[in-house]
């Protein structure tokens, strides 16, 4: 039950630390800055834009699963997790 309790920050990072990539790669590859993928995974930046979300699941190569856990883990714009 932990899995569903991850941040977006930390499932971001685990996920990308499990593709072989550093915050730079990962953040050239989706297109963003190495410093709002740094953000991202501090919890700097809590809900990502859904095509932030997208374009990061795309560089990591996220299968269907790991893309919807992803996706999940970012907090509803109405404060529900």
């Amino acid at each position: 039950a932990t899995m569903n309790r991850e941040t977006f920050g930390v499932r971001l990072r685990r996920y990308r630390e499990a593709a072989g990539l550093t915050q730079e790669e990962l953040a050239e590859r989706a297109g963003l800055t190495a410093n709002g993928v740094s953000a991202l995974e501090r919890g700097e930046r809590r809900r990502p834009y859904p095509h932030t979300v997208q374009a990061l699941a795309d560089a990591l190569g996220l299968s269907d699963a790991e893309r919807a856990g992803l996706v999940t883990a970012v907090p509803r714009r109405d404060g529900s997790a």
